[in-house]
């Protein structure tokens, strides 16, 4: 190429496709290698103002009132490139809102609005999410006015909270403090389907047992938020949607009532929109063209707005007055009879059989024009299942009872994800604790810390029985929702103190020694349980060689049964614990693929993950004492052995019957130990076995014990915002 000359005469030194979706990845060589992404994702080096930015000092310098007063001028101040329907885009930010919300499942607390996920692929281009990028959009001046001073994710929330204000609806609060990412959640299980909208045959045992989808997902096919707005699998069945509207909002964490208070009030404002072809509409917007800037599902043969605009397919209002608050919800569905017609879209819908034109929602655009409002399958589930029926009934007789629940399952569905109360910041926090946001007192700090840690070292317990019990206490947490952790000391409630992957036995047998000694010392046994786990390590660290003193933090609380919603807690319990070499019972996924997903909810990176699982190995704390992935001949010092055993090529592993292994000395065919898949994965991986060799060096005895530590403390501490929001 000359100097002068721009125009390339050689080969392009960028290999095509490197820097795009296509390239090749590992995975897409070895796709059954085991993936270790998820442990990667939001990296520092993602976030623009890396570890220096502080988004609670941000949120002090918000001006809150300024902020929702432009919300409620956005609300009817529609604008040219995207008109708003009957010219209020209430119905519009509901709808963000709930989209960004309703990806929430229970079962391993992903998804939601927490992060402002939605602004990436998948959630910005899943099918149910057309339109919700115009959304964005709209709000994109009022996010570049306020800054860093409030996150996206806060900002999508509150518009939709602000548009039911402006509807009328008096809400139950808001909360900020919801910190953006700024990479897609690549490694998060939506589905195995490979199309959007695939049948949900696949992801279910049997359709007709909803209670039979795969875990953890909640919705019913790829690329929907809840349920098919047409019926299962696009067929409409109001009876058979009823079951499935059920079991996926029980996903979501909600209740009978609160469903029906969310399919109504989540329907009373807005309409579908589905009057054209969606043929016609462009790609997502991950897939649109460059000049598109990101936006999706434009019409390419027609205004695509206003009346002609294309989402769900579906056309139509529920209400006469679709953007206010009111009961029409309930007076349009109860009080009239409903058919089966096909929108213009050549969706599903339910059309009354008869209706004064009168009662009709006018127009979009044109009030002397009046339409024919339509139910979904979901909305007619309402009306046809006996219980939301019944539900329904009770709302109907008590229109300020609806409007309390609604507003109540409304800041639920929006700050389910956030965590305990303590992690809420803002002017319009609610007072009350509420039983979902796991209520914990705070637990005393002035005792004699030194004192109770003599008392636990004397007290005959092992340092596998104090380390055992303090993980089980702590593993519960994750950051995917922040819930579960050591705080609180729920271990010792219903129904923790009885799943199998803690022990009951061992356990009860621990926490009748743990018990009188915090009462002794004025602790709480939380407290107690973590510094017995604490006092474990460092007894384990003490017979290795090292003078360890582990920092801890008094202060933990003990919730109380009243304070903790059982039901609710179920969907925490472990059902593999590869740190324990341990599983309830086989599943389709491999053990090592849950070891992963576990330390993921920890907030633990590889080389954490790594550090732990060995040192827990040689404590001597697998489940139930297992042997398996015990190598070594001093259990119960903190030592490298696990990891110069399992880089020793001295050592052949030869699978047995039952699954397991054994390491068989390549000299003698002795064998030597036994092992399962988690533990020989630190060898054969690639990415873990350089961190495998990394702690089994001879110089590094003193940094495996500091990072094993360091692990633990990370571990014990994850569910302490106290400390983490000072």
């Amino acid at each position: 190429m000359d100097g002068n000359d721009l125009k390339p005469t050689g080969k392009c030194p960028v290999m095509h496709g490197g820097m795009t979706a296509r390239t090749s990845a590992v995975m897409d060589w070895w796709p059954n290698a085991l993936n270790l992404d998820i442990l990667h994702q939001q990296d520092v080096k993602t976030k623009p103002g890396g570890v220096a930015f502080n988004y609670r000092e941000e949120l002090k310098k918000l001006d809150v009132e300024a902020l929702k007063a432009d919300l409620r001028a956005l609300m009817n101040d529609s604008q040219d490139w995207w008109p708003a329907d009957w010219g209020s885009y209430v119905g519009m930010f509901a709808r963000v809102a709930w989209h960004a919300a309703g990806s929430y499942r229970a079962s391993d607390g992903r998804g939601g609005a927490s992060t402002g996920n939605q602004r990436f692929a998948p959630l910005n281009s899943w099918p149910d999410n057309v339109n919700t990028d115009k959304g964005r959009r709209l709000l994109w001046p009022i996010k570049k006015k306020y800054g860093k001073k409030v996150s996206w994710a806060d900002l999508m929330i509150l518009a939709g909270t602000v548009a039911y204000e402006v509807a009328g609806l008096k809400t139950y609060g808001f909360a900020f403090g919801r910190e953006d990412i700024w990479h897609p959640e690549n490694d998060t299980n939506w589905g195995s389907e490979k199309e959007w909208l695939a049948p949900s045959d696949g992801r279910y045992g049997d359709l007709d047992d909803p209670a039979s989808m795969d875990t953890p997902l909640a919705a019913v096919q790829m690329g929907l938020i809840y349920v098919n707005p047409e019926g299962v699998n696009g067929q409409p069945d109001p009876a058979r949607t009823a079951l499935h509207v059920r079991e996926t909002f029980a996903r979501m964490g909600m209740n009978d009532e609160e469903t029906a208070a969310l399919t109504a009030g989540g329907h009373t404002i807005g309409k579908c929109h589905g009057n054209g072809d969606a043929a016609n509409l462009s790609p997502d917007p991950e897939a649109a063209p460059v000049e598109y800037q990101g936006i999706g599902w434009l019409n390419t043969k027609g205004r695509g707005i206003g009346r002609d605009t294309v989402v769900s397919g579906i056309e139509g209002a529920w209400t006469t007055n679709p953007t206010k608050w009111d009961m029409g919800w309930f007076e349009m569905l109860f009080g009239h009879e409903w058919e089966l017609k096909k929108s213009p879209a050549g969706a599903w819908q339910w059309e009354p059989v008869s209706i004064d034109e009168n009662d009709m929602p006018v127009d979009v655009e044109d009030p002397s024009i009046h339409r024919k409002p339509i139910m979904t399958d979901a909305d007619m589930a309402m009306k046809v299942d006996p219980i939301y029926n019944e539900i329904c009934q009770k709302f109907i007789a008590d229109p300020a009872y609806f409007d309390e629940t609604f507003a109540k399952a409304w800041f639920k569905l929006t700050h389910r994800d956030m965590g305990p109360k303590s992690r809420y910041l803002g002017p319009d926090v609610p007072q009350e604790d509420l039983v979902w946001q796991d209520p914990i007192p705070a637990g005393p700090t002035h005792y004699d810390i030194g004192h109770l840690k003599a008392e636990i070292a004397a007290s005959g317990l092992s340092a596998a029985e104090l380390v055992a019990t303090a993980w089980d206490s702590a593993r519960t947490y994750r950051g995917s929702d922040m819930r579960g952790g050591a705080n609180g000391a729920r271990i010792r409630l219903a129904p923790q103190k009885d799943w199998a992957g803690n022990e009951p036995e061992r356990l009860a047998r621990v926490l009748a020694v743990l018990e009188p000694l915090a009462e002794k010392a004025g602790a709480s046994l939380a407290d107690t349980i973590v510094l017995a786990g604490n006092v474990g390590v460092e007894l384990a660290a003490k017979a290795a060689g090292h003078d360890v003193s582990i920092a801890f933090e008094p202060g933990r609380g003990d919730a109380t049964a009243e304070m903790t919603d059982a039901e609710s807690f179920d969907v925490l319990e472990p059902l593999a614990d590869g740190f324990r070499n341990w599983m309830k019972e086989d599943y389709n996924v491999a053990a090592e693929e849950l070891l992963i997903d576990r330390a993921q909810l920890l907030g633990l990176s590889a080389a954490e993950m790594t550090a732990l699982l060995g040192g827990m190995r040689v404590l001597g704390a697998n489940h139930g004492g297992s042997r398996h992935g015990v190598f070594t001949d001093r259990v119960g010092a903190l030592s490298q052995d696990f990891f110069s055993v399992v880089t020793d090529m001295a050592y052949k592993w030869n699978p047995t019957e039952d699954g397991a292994y054994e390491i068989r000395d390549r000299k003698t065919d002795e064998v030597k130990f036994t092992a399962s898949r988690v533990d020989l994965v630190f060898g054969s991986n690639s990415i873990l076995r350089s961190y495998a060799e990394y702690y089994a060096m001879d110089d590094n005895a003193d940094t495996f014990v500091k990072d094993f530590v360091s692990g633990w403390v990370k571990v014990m501490n994850a569910d302490r915002f106290d400390l983490a929001l000072v």
